[in-house]
């Protein structure tokens, strides 16, 4: 008898938007993340409701697990050349305000995965860094997870 397939290649939606403040730490991260753990055939993208510049801490934390951005850059809503997707989780408030205003009465899921801002963190560059780490493991665990691709309670 085969395995069973992991949960995420069950429940994967097959076009995901991640989108944030600026598409500069949580949205680009969250789309890395999302092309290395989930199906090849999933079309993943990010953007951000307003430009954004691109941040070296998540060119640094990234590296630590072994991806990278490539030569990517920020992207604002407006710029996204294709506007169907089957789910757009936001990664903050203003992201996420602005996607139902957005999608409006599309049958496109809107999900808020609620996700600290690392750039509130003041200090060290280490204890910088490691609110960018909490970020960007906090996104692996929950795509990593094959949860939460739905507004449906998570449940065990």
């Amino acid at each position: 008898m085969a395995d069973p397939a992991p949960a995420h290649e069950k429940t994967t939606p097959g076009a995901i938007l991640f989108v944030c403040g600026m598409n500069s730490i949580r949205s680009p991260m969250a789309e890395v993340i999302a092309r290395s753990i989930l199906p090849a055939g999933t079309y993943i993208t990010s953007a951000g409701v307003r430009p954004g510049e691109r941040d070296p801490f998540v060119d640094k934390v990234l590296d630590e697990i072994g991806l990278d951005l490539g030569e990517r850059q920020p992207q604002a809503l407006d710029e996204l050349a294709d506007d169907y997707f089957d789910v757009i989780v936001t990664l903050a408030p203003e992201a996420h305000h602005r996607a139902l205003e957005r999608t409006g009465s599309t049958a496109v899921e809107v999900i808020y995965w609620p996700t600290p801002d690392p750039t509130v963190v003041t200090g060290t560059r280490d204890r910088i860094l490691d609110a960018y780490r909490e970020v960007r493991d906090m996104l692996r665990q929950r795509i990593g997870s094959g949860k939460g691709w739905s507004r449906e309670p998570l449940g065990p």
